[in-house]
């Protein structure tokens, strides 16, 4: 399946040239043409899936391989002690391109690089109720 209007699914085909590092059967990996930090690679699944929530269970394991497998040749290679994988879904989350796709930032100690500005809880009832709602919608889902 793919989209004609989208990027990514032009990168596959090979119509958008892109700096490929990794590829199989069905999944590519890039450099990011902006990226948080050097080494910063897109893993996409070469199928288009608008996001996390259009993927595929049968994608999750050729996925997570790449991701992997990836993501300790681009820490090797740039000698980072870290790395952040993030997914971003819907336009309110930060997706900019919709075709489901991880980044993987290389991380290194005082690199300065925050992703999260991390805000707590007014209070441990706030955080159960948040924890409540979600056990509820899970059971829903169910």
């Amino acid at each position: 399946m793919e989209s004609a209007d989208c990027l990514f699914c032009k990168i596959v085909k090979g119509e958008i040239p892109c700096a490929k590092v990794y590829e199989d059967g069905q999944v590519l990996a890039f450099l990011d043409i902006a990226p948080v930090a050097p080494g910063h690679v897109l893993i996409i699944p070469k199928a288009h899936h608008a996001d996390l929530f259009d993927l595929p269970d049968s994608l999750g394991t050729a996925l997570l391989a790449a991701q992997k497998r990836v993501g300790r040749a681009v820490m090797a290679a740039l000698g980072a002690s870290g790395l952040n994988m993030q997914q971003n879904n819907a336009a309110s989350a930060g997706q900019m391109v919709f075709h489901a796709h991880y980044h993987l930032i290389p991380r290194r100690e005082g690199d300065g690089l925050r992703l999260w500005p991390g805000t707590p809880y007014a209070d441990a009832a706030g955080m159960a109720a948040v924890a409540e709602a979600v056990r509820e919608a899970l059971a829903s889902l169910e």
